[in-house]
């Protein structure tokens, strides 16, 4: 079924509803997506105003200890994974790329530079996703497939991505959240995966939401995973399986690193936003393994794992 979302400086723009397979475990729960935004603390958008990116080099990087503390709980839980990773980061860690790699989980990009897809030109977008492909497919021995954009900022108004990442040999996105939100967010998006281009070669699965009334309300993890109760997340990502089938869930390693350095200058939201039940997020996302079956965004949603 063909569409049309409002919002766009040229207009509306199109898209068509995509029926994906959808897989269980072998316990016959709803198989569910797995996802780690591989980046370190000094990379999130919420200190971009007081960290210059040309200064990253010279900070201190706990990306790679705090994500092999990852791959060591799902090693533990026997869970699999899409390890969306950072340009940045799979240039100076490749060895930490190819253990992800190793492990069974899917390789997919996060970009290069974690620069918002609309604060670039279409042409720059491009050299970015084409760098990140590169760089991280050489790192990891595999072919990279899936992308998700910094901070969710594919919107309308960046529509043209879609046909930039398939001309790139991306198949698919997971960079939308469809949710109202101050910094990100397209409310009026699907909350299914859809097709955005006439090209049959991408679709974008979209982050999940639950519906309450009128509003999309987040389930999937993140920063409202870390600060509302964990039951919370738990009942949505529930009501989720029950109405749509598989959902997908997202976190960051810096998020379980309570001992990381402060950054100072950064606003008292920002601050809340980042460093609130940084104690907590290991314990809970270990409770999560538990409670729900995983797999990795191909496996889920592409109806193969890609090996």
């Amino acid at each position: 079924m063909a569409a049309n979302l409002p919002g766009s400086q040229e207009g509306a723009v199109s898209f068509r509803c995509a029926s994906l397979p959808r897989k269980s475990a072998r316990d016959g729960r709803p198989l569910n997506a797995m996802t780690v935004d591989v980046e370190d603390y000094f990379h999130v958008q919420a200190f971009a105003d007081v960290i210059d990116r040309k200064d990253w080099d010279g900070l201190p990087t706990r990306v790679e200890s705090n994500t092999s503390r990852m791959l060591d709980l799902f090693a533990e839980k026997g869970a699999t994974a899409t390890f969306f990773v950072l340009g940045w980061v799979a240039e100076r860690f490749p060895a930490l790329v190819r253990r992800i790699a190793d492990a069974g989980h899917e390789i997919g990009s996060h970009s290069y530079a974690h620069q918002r897809i609309f604060t670039q030109t279409p042409d720059e977008f491009r050299e970015d996703v084409r760098r990140a492909k590169c760089v991280i497919e050489d790192a990891a021995g595999n072919a990279v497939r899936g992308y998700r954009a910094p901070t969710f900022s594919l919107n309308a108004d960046t529509w043209w991505a879609y046909d930039v990442l398939g001309e790139e040999g991306y198949v698919y996105s997971s960079s939308i959240y469809p949710v109202a939100r101050d910094n990100y967010g397209m409310p009026d998006a699907p909350r299914t995966p859809f097709m955005p281009t006439k090209s049959e070669t991408m679709v974008e699965i979209p982050m999940s939401t639950v519906r309450y009334g009128q509003r999309n309300l987040p389930a999937s993890g993140g920063g409202f995973f870390r600060l509302l109760p964990y039951g919370v997340s738990r009942h949505a990502l529930k009501r989720v399986n029950r109405a749509e089938g598989s959902s997908i869930f997202y976190c960051h390693p810096w998020e379980i690193d309570p001992g990381q350095p402060r950054v100072s200058g950064a606003t008292l939201k920002s601050r809340m936003r980042h460093y609130t039940n940084l104690g907590a997020m290991e314990r809970r996302i270990s409770r999560l393994l538990d409670d729900f079956a995983w797999g990795r965004m191909d496996e889920v949603f592409l109806g193969n794992a890609g090996r």
